[in-house]
């Protein structure tokens, strides 16, 4: 099991992609896991046919542990016969007597998906060794199989480009970073790499896309985040006559309820209410679903309401920041990332749309339809949850007045949009029946004080019940 990032240590097998006796190539995804912050899929490093696989689906394992055993080419049958007695020996065995072992580290030479060959020296060797040492079966237990040679000086060559990769060899990183490097269009082959053995880190990957790209000297604006209802899991069936079910809390859940904690018992929290007329933006998004010039886009209440955030942050910029313990320090942040609290079966998440105050309406719709999305499919990635600034839930899909949410933890300010409904109200004089609803918001006190977090609700409440001053407070 691969450390996939982001300091975890063990993550949850969902599902296996293949089977023993498949054929896999270099790459190809073998399976699904889930660790605290996301489902990840795991490719896998050689060319070979699945020799065994060491854990079911549902399992948890520590990261660091044997999950996959694949031979790699045309192996004497003494020696796959001893990787296949050695696997169960390598499931089973106590750490106690990992412990034992360790003197004869040299020995130990555990084939992780996503990582290459470990040695005793915990530096990388080459993952394409000399041809003598690429047949056989991958290791699957430290006991089973002898230290293989280094490969030959020549195969350490360095490209021209001077990126320290060996010529003609896959570049050495984690998933998540290759994933980060595909998300930025960063040729891993191309970026110079500082980690240890030759890997390629996140700071690598982010160094290159900043040299690829001209900084933007825009200030950017506040992000929201708004809840996403997927269907739930089915329960699990229970048992005739049982009176309980116990679930275990781990993977999404686990975390969630962990930073909950730390999120309650850390900021103090003031939770503020405002309800008001909400009519005239109804009016502004059935005009902007029937305007061609947003033909395609998914406009609903949620997309100006975002909008309406991001303009009182503009109107009042000392909500978005974060609290710096160790340092005692306010942080203010002159960028917007948007959190989203999204429902989904594996738990609460809290993607956020990057830098959303630099983008348009139609812009911001298409960023809100590819989060919902992907955290429907569970595919929302760690780094999509990072660095939020404020988050947007929206309780009001579920027929829910309002509440007092808790903040995402590192945040400052959390808005809880309410159901939208006709109400009497009074207008222009007269009772009325019009679309009302109830905002409520919660901040962190430390950071932002009673008139200010006031202020800001009532600016966000003026927007949307006057939709003009999208335009005029912009």
């Amino acid at each position: 099991m691969p450390d996939v990032g982001e300091g975890l240590t063990e993550a949850e097998i969902l599902k296996w992609y293949v089977q023993p006796g498949d054929t896999v190539t270099d790459g190809q995804v073998v399976c699904e896991v889930e660790t605290a912050k996301a489902a990840v899929e795991l490719p896998i490093p050689f060319d070979g046919t699945v020799h065994a696989l060491l854990f079911e689906e549902g399992t948890t394992v520590d990261v660091g542990q044997v999950i996959i055993s694949v031979q790699t080419g045309a192996a004497e049958a003494p020696a796959a016969a001893a990787a296949a007695a050695a696997a169960p020996a390598a499931v089973e065995a106590p750490a106690a007597a990992e412990a034992a072992e360790e003197p004869a580290a040299a020995a130990r030479q555990p084939v992780l998906v996503g990582y290459g060959v470990s040695q005793a020296s915990t530096k990388r060797r080459p993952r394409k060794a000399a041809p003598a040492a690429q047949n056989g079966s991958a290791p699957v237990a430290p006991p089973a199989v002898p230290a293989q040679p280094e490969a030959a000086p020549a195969a350490a060559a360095l490209n021209g480009d001077g990126t320290g990769h060996a010529v003609g060899e896959r570049p050495l990183a984690k998933p998540p970073v290759r994933k980060l490097a595909k998300d930025l269009g960063i040729d891993l082959a191309s970026v110079v790499p500082t980690g240890e053995g030759g890997v390629v880190t996140r700071e690598d990957v982010h160094a290159a896309a900043a040299a690829a790209i001209t900084p933007q000297a825009a200030v950017p604006a506040p992000a929201q985040a708004v809840p996403v209802p997927v269907p739930v899991e089915a329960e699990a069936p229970v048992a005739g006559g049982a009176r309980e079910t116990r679930i275990p809390v781990k993977g999404v859940r686990k975390i969630t309820a962990q930073a909950m904690v730390g999120s309650a018992f850390t900021a103090p929290h003031v939770t503020e209410f405002i309800t008001f007329d909400v009519t005239r933006t109804m009016k502004l998004v059935q005009e902007l679903k029937e305007d061609p010039d947003l033909a395609g886009l998914r406009i609903n209440p949620l997309l100006l309401i975002a909008k309406a955030v991001l303009v009182a942050i503009r109107r009042n910029p000392d909500v978005n920041a974060s609290w710096d313990e160790a340092a005692q320090e306010i942080v203010l942040k002159h960028y917007v990332n948007l959190g989203i609290a999204a429902a989904t079966p594996r738990g609460l998440i809290v993607p956020n749309i990057k830098d959303a105050h630099a983008k348009t309406l139609g812009e911001l719709s298409t960023a809100l339809s590819e989060l919902v999305a992907t955290a429907r499919e569970g595919k929302t990635s760690p780094a999509d949850m990072q660095n939020g600034t404020i988050t947007i839930t929206n309780v009001g899909v579920f027929g829910v007045d309002t509440g007092t949410p808790i903040l995402n933890s590192g945040e400052s300010a959390i808005l809880a949009v309410g159901a939208i409904k006709l109400q009497p109200w009074v207008h222009k004089g007269k009772v009325k029946p019009r679309h009302v609803t109830t905002l409520a918001l919660s901040f962190d006190h430390r950071l932002v004080d009673g008139e200010l977090g006031s202020k800001f609700l009532a600016d966000i409440a003026s927007v949307l019940e006057h939709p003009r001053r999208l335009v005029t407070w912009a």
